[in-house]
Order: C-alpha cells, then structure tokens, then sequence
C-alpha cells in the first residue's frame, strides 16, 4: 500500500515532557512518540494535548497549560514540527509532507468561567478542546462524577464559541447527559478523541452505540484509543482492539473512525502496541481485514476531513 495519511489525535507528550523532563527531540528519549517514533510511525499530524488535571486548581492549571504552549512552540515546532492553525496549514503542510502538531486542551477548567480565556487560548494557537476530564468543571461533569449536571449556562457559551471561531468540540470523558446536550447545541462535525465501543468493553469512558451513530451523524468521529482498560479486561492486544474497530464499522463508522492513541498518558500499553513505532503492525492488520480504501478513512482520512470542515481559513 503507498503512504498512508496518518493522525493521531490524542497524545500526552507535552504532558510527559513538562513533568518528566524528557527531550522531544532526544532519539532515546523514553516518550511513546518522540519525534524520531513520530517520523517512524509516519504520523503526518499528531495532537499535542495540553493536561494538568487535579489536584491543581484552575488557576494553576491555566499556568501550567501556557508553560506547554510555550513547550510546544519552544521545544517541539524549533525543527521538524508545523503547527495547524488554519486550513491552509493543514493544506501545505501535508502536501508538502511536513509533520504537524495541533494544540489541544484536556479539561475545560483553566477557562475559569471566563469566555476570554477560550478566546486567548485560540489566539495563542490551541484548535481543539475536551470539555472536561472525570471531574466536573465550570463547563461540564465528566464522567467520574456522581451527578451529571449537563452542560452549564456557560458550557452551552463555550461550545457555540468554539463553534464560531473554529475549533473542534472534543466529548471524551464527558458524561452522558453533558454529551446529549453537545449534540443538540452543535453546528459542526463533533469528535471522541480517544475512546472506543462500550458495547464490547463495559467501561464508563467508552461510548455505547447510540452515543456513536450521534457522533457519527454530526459528521464527526470517535478515535480509537489504545489505552489497556478501555480494550478490554487484563492484557490488551492489537486482535483485542480489532473488535471495537468491527463493532463500529457495523454501526456505519467508516467515515467516521480514526485514531487517539493517548500515548504518553498511559503507564501501561497494549502489549503489541507499546509505542508509536508499532503504529504499523495496527495497520497491516486493518489493511488486511478491510482493505486500503477503509484503512486510509481510519488512519487519517476522516480525521483530515473533519479538520477541513472546521478550521478556519
């Protein structure tokens, strides 16, 4: 098969290298994606997520996500890396074959109730957000809280925000009835960035079918994540993944599937999949069990078509 389009939306890196020191640009470096795992993958864009959930309060959290955004400028675009800001970018940078990253918050909370930070956060060059992680937040409840208030006043402001400048509306980690909300407010294609089908794998942030064929009518999609528990129970393989790929596809998920791999946010990995190196053995298996024209929907056709569909110009 030729090159494939390949996007992951959903990787920790920032997260690993704030924390843990690590160099992305080191080619021993201990990342599940390093740049040199990027290039080997052949990861054409990778989500760069911008984390710092509890115990940090907002306020904290807020400064440490402007530390990775500086990270990711700094440290990460300083060779080898494009960011996406625009349309165009994602146009020149993949017809050029030029690697690119895409800011992304996880967690709504550093917004603090404040419109303007959404909108600073857009300026400073973050095109994609999770309304919240397990926890509540002034957004949303996720979905390790008990009670599932819906979106907020001010949730409902920042998805049609959000809407309006451009930037893609993430659901994973929200709960049931904030993500039935999304799905009534929304004008555009919405995704799940790293999850996968409840149906096969009973855990709470999985999706079950009906919230699914909801994504899927938005024209949105669900990226497969590669995160153990979400699989399966005990360890978890590329055979064991292999089955939410077909229960998707059987609800009608070709075009609307890719990949969030959460690498760099895991301490454990599929035992077949440990880091960004192994993306191939992933996709000799879907080119051998669906073909090439669905292999490059998932890896990163739909993804691309779903970015084209919300950036700006």
């Amino acid at each position: 098969m030729e090159k494939t389009l390949l996007i992951d939306g959903h990787a920790d890196i920032l997260w690993r290298m704030e924390k843990e020191g690590h160099d992305f640009h080191d080619p021993n470096s201990a990342l599940h994606l390093s740049y040199d795992r990027i290039a080997k993958a052949g990861i054409d864009l990778q989500f760069f997520v911008l984390f710092s959930g509890p115990p940090y309060t907002p306020e904290e959290q807020l400064t440490m996500i402007l530390g990775m955004i500086d990270t990711f400028y700094e440290r990460v675009c300083n060779q080898g890396i494009r960011p996406v800001l625009s349309r165009v970018d994602l146009s020149k940078n993949l017809d050029r074959g030029v690697r690119s990253g895409l800011l992304s918050i996880e967690g709504g909370d550093c917004l603090q109730g404040d419109i303007r930070i959404l909108r600073m956060m857009y300026k400073l060059g973050v095109r994609a957000m999770g309304l919240t992680w397990n926890h509540g937040n002034c957004i949303a409840d996720g979905v390790g809280e008990p009670e599932d208030r819906g979106l907020t006043a001010f949730g409902r402001q920042v998805v049609q925000e959000m809407n309006s400048l451009g930037m893609v509306v993430d659901v994973a980690h929200l709960a049931p009835r904030g993500f039935w909300d999304v799905m009534e407010l929304v004008q555009a294609p919405v995704i799940a960035s790293h999850a996968n089908a409840r149906a096969i794998h009973d855990h709470r942030r999985n999706l079950d079918d009906d919230q699914l064929r909801a994504l899927f009518k938005t024209n949105g999609l669900v990226g497969m994540t590669f995160v153990p528990m979400f699989i399966c129970n005990g360890e978890a393989s590329i055979a064991h993944l292999m089955r939410h790929v077909d229960h998707i596809l059987t609800l009608g998920g070709e075009n609307h599937l890719g990949f969030g791999s959460d690498f760099d946010g895991i301490e454990t990995t599929m035992i077949d999949m440990e880091h960004g190196e192994h993306y191939y053995r992933l996709i000799n298996a879907l080119t051998k069990a669906y073909g090439d024209d669905v292999t490059r929907k998932i890896c990163g056709g739909n993804f691309k078509r779903v970015l084209e569909s919300i950036l700006k110009d």
